[in-house]
């Protein structure tokens, strides 16, 4: 299939009359409506002083504007969207961050960005939607006001940074990571490739906007195939299976946890599930315990693939291929987009069966952190990108990752993947969710804690846990502690976090 440099070329993939995006009650915009919207806002940009490489923070509630005024704004600036649920002090951090030069807002929001970006002096932008279908707008000055002629105005090439996105900073200040035009669409392009996207296919979009998951595979994927987006509002296990009947949607892609959450409700919705087959699921951002992926399977007759992505390779990096070809429960699959290698700490690579940091190179890369050359001194090692993540590759290339190296346990010396507890864990027939992390210990260094979920109305004591588990664990990897819980703290775009997990819990 055709390949894109930037994402004006990229809208080229669907037909005039096709449609691109569609969302709950409303009526649908064809690729014609889209890439005009695409071209006015690139121009209304434009006169309001705005070109490539500037950079517009996005506020806007999930949903169809939010899809078109990312893929509309990068054509002729740098998008940055936001989650639009921080507080005014996350929005100060960023946007000064970011030198944000505008944001957008939906007209009459009241999101306290708007009082940031005045306290700032960044110029405001409000979008109106407009008839041309869903998704359609037009933006408008807050405050009306001269502007020079932009720097660099026109639509971008294929070097502008479409995209700025922060990493999730869990152990250190967030750094920005900028995305080129070749970057995501690259990306936008393998992930496409590897699910055999189609003109017939109509993707079910429940990721939220702010994240590289939702913007590559939920958005730009289809549309690179010219292919139709049901936008949703967000993720809502309540809505999901309406939503299904009113999509017909061919796949859809999510985190393991809403994975999880729809799975418990997908019992009572096998009439709607059989009404619209599905060609397959897809679950990306964390590791998807083997046991669910087979019960997915099993509730929506149709394959789970199970693909490994990171904001700096602007997402997709390996992924299990769909039937007939192999899929591995456990693994995430074969390289598909970057290469992908395995290397030691001196930075040499290792041959295939060994344990080292997963390492990658490609197009789809980030050339780099943004102003932050210590963070760049350690990311890459002989023109590879280090993923900060530990795996092992088989003798027919399928990876497995034994875990994040800053969220290996190490108690005594002992070095203890959390995910292999958690696969553990996960066997025992009373747990549905769990989640193994470090608790820091005076002696040992680090102890083993685990926080478990349980399935409704069963119940089982940590000390039973404790024995499942120490039947197929050697004795210092079997949790010291575990904690009952209704829910497991998690991250803005649905991550369970083990990374300070134990300061969150008091421990």
């Amino acid at each position: 299939m055709q390949r894109f440099t930037n994402l004006v070329d990229l809208l080229s993939a669907g037909a005039a009359d096709a449609i691109a995006i569609k969302a709950p009650s409303a009526r649908p915009l064809s690729y014609d409506a889209l890439r005009a919207n695409q071209r006015k806002t690139v121009e209304t940009l434009n006169s309001f002083g705005i070109g490539r490489q500037d950079r517009v923070a996005i506020v806007l509630p999930n949903g169809p504007e939010m899809a078109t005024a990312f893929v509309s704004i990068a054509a002729g600036a740098t998008a940055a969207p936001l989650n639009p649920v921080y507080r005014a002090d996350e929005f100060e951090f960023y946007m000064s961050d970011l030198h944000a030069k505008a944001l957008v807002v939906e007209k009459g929001s009241t999101s306290p960005a708007l009082a940031i970006a005045e306290k700032l002096n960044i110029q405001i932008l409000e979008l109106i939607p407009s008839d041309e279908g869903i998704g359609a707008f037009t933006l408008i000055q807050a405050k009306p006001q001269a502007a020079a002629a932009p720097q660099l105005p026109g639509l971008a090439k294929p070097e502008d940074i479409a995209l700025i996105l922060h990493t999730s900073g869990t152990t250190s200040r967030p750094k920005i990571v900028p995305l080129s035009h070749i970057n995501v669409c690259a990306s936008a392009c393998n992930v496409r490739d590897n699910l055999k996207l189609g003109v017939a296919d109509c993707g079910l979009n429940i990721m939220p906007l702010f994240h590289i998951h939702g913007l590559i595979a939920g958005l730009l994927a289809p549309l690179a195939a010219g292919s139709s987006i049901f936008c949703t509002p967000g993720f809502n296990a309540l809505k999901f299976f309406s939503w299904m009947t009113e999509a017909k949607p061919t796949w859809y892609t999510a985190v393991p946890t809403m994975h999880q959450t729809i799975l418990t409700r997908a019992s009572q919705n096998q009439e709607v599930i059989k009404a619209n087959p599905l060609r397959f699921l897809r679950s990306s951002s964390s590791s998807m315990p083997p046991q669910v992926i087979g019960e997915l399977e099993t509730a929506f007759n149709a394959p789970l693939v199970e693909s490994y992505g990171m904001t700096e390779a602007a997402h997709q990096m390996a992924s299990n291929p769909l039937p007939p070809a192999k899929r591995i429960p456990g693994t995430v699959g074969v390289a598909a987009g970057p290469e992908i290698a395995i290397m030691d700490e001196q930075g040499n690579l290792l041959e295939r069966g060994a344990t080292g940091e997963i390492v990658i190179r490609g197009p789809n890369v980030t050339a780099g952190y943004e102003n932050n050359p210590k963070a760049n001194g350690e990311a890459y090692a002989n023109g590879w990108f280090r993923t900060g993540d530990q795996g092992v590759m088989d003798a027919e290339g399928y990876l497995s990752i034994t875990g994040r190296l800053k969220e290996i346990i190490s108690r005594g010396g002992e070095k203890i993947s959390p995910r292999e507890v958690d696969e553990i864990l996960m066997d025992h027939p009373a747990v549905l969710q769990v989640v193994t992390f470090g608790i820091p210990h005076d002696k040992l260094g680090e102890e083993v804690g685990a926080a478990v979920v349980l399935r409704e109305g069963v119940t089982v004591t940590e000390k039973e846990l404790r024995e499942f588990a120490a039947i197929r664990l050697a004795d210092f990897k079997v949790p010291r502690k575990i904690l009952f819980l209704d829910e497991i703290p998690k991250g803005a775009t649905g991550k369970l976090q083990r990374i300070g997990l134990a300061a969150k819990l008091g421990l």
